[in-house]
Order: C-alpha cells, then sequence, then structure tokens
C-alpha cells in the first residue's frame, strides 16, 4: 500500500509555489514592469523627437511644408466658402440669365467646411501661442533649444507686454 502512495512533497510545493507566484505580482516585479514601459514609451518618444527634428530642418517643401500646406488648404478652403463662392453663385445666375450657361447645368458645390474648422482653429491656436512666446521672448526655433530672447531693442513695446 505504501508503493501507491509514494508522492514527491517538494516537486508538489514546487509546484504550488509556482502556481501562486503567478498568480499573484509583487510590488517590485509591478514596478519593474512598469519601468520597462516606461522605457519603451521614451524610446518611442525619443524617435519620434529626432525624426521631427530631422524634418523640421530639411529644406524641401514636401518634407518641413507640411504645417503650412495644412494653412494653406485651410485658408483656401475658408476663402472659397465665405468669398469666391458667392461671386460664382451670382456669376453663375447673371450667366444663366444671359443664356451663356443652361438652366439644367447645376451650381458647383459648396464646400462642408464644418470638418476643418478644428484644424483651422487648432492651427490659428499654435500660431498664437507662438506670437506670444516671441512677445514674452522665449520663443525658440528648435526641439531641445533653450529660449533665447527674442526682444527687439527698439522703443516699441507690445500694449500686452511687460
Amino acid at each position: 500500500m505504501a508503493g501507491l502512495i509514494d508522492i514527491d512533497l517538494g516537486s508538489v510545493i514546487k509546484a504550488g509555489g509556482q502556481v501562486l507566484d503567478n498568480l499573484f505580482t509583487s510590488d517590485e516585479e509591478r514596478l519593474n514592469a512598469q519601468l520597462k514601459d516606461k522605457a519603451l514609451d521614451l524610446q518611442v518618444v525619443s524617435g519620434q523627437l529626432a525624426v521631427n527634428k530631422a524634418e523640421a530642418e530639411h529644406r524641401s517643401i514636401f518634407v518641413a511644408g507640411w504645417r503650412p500646406f495644412i494653412g494653406w488648404v485651410g485658408g483656401c478652403a475658408l476663402a472659397y466658402k465665405f468669398i469666391f463662392y458667392s461671386l460664382i453663385c451670382w456669376g453663375w445666375s447673371v450667366a444663366r440669365a444671359k443664356g451663356w450657361i443652361g438652366v439644367n447645368v447645376p451650381v458647383p458645390p459648396d464646400v462642408d467646411a464644418s470638418q476643418l474648422y478644428p484644424i483651422i482653429l487648432g492651427l490659428l491656436g499654435l500660431g498664437g501661442m507662438r506670437s506670444y512666446e516671441g512677445v514674452k521672448g522665449v520663443k525658440t526655433n528648435s526641439i531641445g533649444q533653450k529660449h533665447q530672447s527674442t526682444k527687439k531693442k527698439s522703443g516699441f513695446h507690445w500694449p500686452w507686454s511687460k
């Protein structure tokens, strides 16, 4: 009967300990896991900063000019919607009255600028922040550069600057 119940008690305890260790994580193990996550996040952020710096230093408009491109697209869309579209509609009605354009030809499409407003307002906000930094003399021109005084030595001062 003793041969049937021949169990290695040490291996049972070791297996039970491994199961409990897998179920419960110590504070030190949690902190090490968080530290590894933060290190990976830091690598991603530093890589993105290097890409941003390279893009900002590039002379080509196709690499460094995406911000101005978005501004120009937004400006052109707003100009079309609020200035040119009204003039086009007026000219279209005059051309129809004169018989130059057929009655069945539709008016050019209007632009739905509701999706464009958040982008334009964001760009205007960033531009305002950069202007404010320039007035306060803390404007920087590259990533990681410490601020340099950009105040002019003239006697003119903005009303809101000190």
